[in-house]
């Protein structure tokens, strides 16, 4: 969307949601970092969907279950750090895809998958994993980080400079 000129109204408003996402983020982040027994073994082990043995079998590997509960901690704290400051907004926002992307398989909202976690509303494919994959679709497609942001910052101190040529 490099081309596509947005009214600032609308950047404004993508800029917003950027900032609101990633507090969402970076919340989770830090509840699961001070929480001292935090663990994704349950939502794991809940698994169900067309990759549920995979997610089985990292909740039942003590090794692979550890690095994934500091991925998921660090990575949600960072990505939502990196969304609200506005800095390398396009990569956080791919990871974040990337995160809420397993989210989403691990527990999809298919017909005929019950889980003994209770969830907070009823939903048919559409959740609030897929809604907020949305929205960071749209953040990476237009670069709000540019437009009110740290990348504004670093755009502008980087990728202006002429480049020398080679021979």
């Amino acid at each position: 969307m490099d081309d596509m000129k947005l009214s600032r109204g609308a950047m404004l408003a993508i800029t917003a949601m950027r900032v609101f996402v990633g507090w969402h983020f970076l919340y989770e982040g830090i509840a699961k970092l001070t929480a001292p027994s935090w663990s994704a073994a349950g939502y794991l082990k809940q698994a169900r969907g067309p990759f549920a043995e995979m997610f089985r079998g990292l909740a039942s590997q003590p090794n692979l279950l550890a690095n994934a509960d500091l991925i998921t901690m660090w990575g949600l704290t960072l990505v939502g750090l990196c969304l609200i400051l506005g800095l390398f907004t396009r990569l956080a926002s791919l990871a974040g895809v990337g995160f809420i992307l397993l989210f989403y398989l691990c527990n999809p909202p298919f017909i005929g998958y019950f889980y003994s976690i209770p969830t907070e509303g009823s939903y048919l494919i559409v959740n609030k994993n897929l809604v907020e994959l949305c929205a960071l679709v749209v953040i990476f497609s237009t670069r709000s980080g540019r437009f009110a942001g740290l990348d504004r910052i670093l755009y502008a101190r980087f990728a202006r400079r002429p480049r020398l040529a080679t021979a």
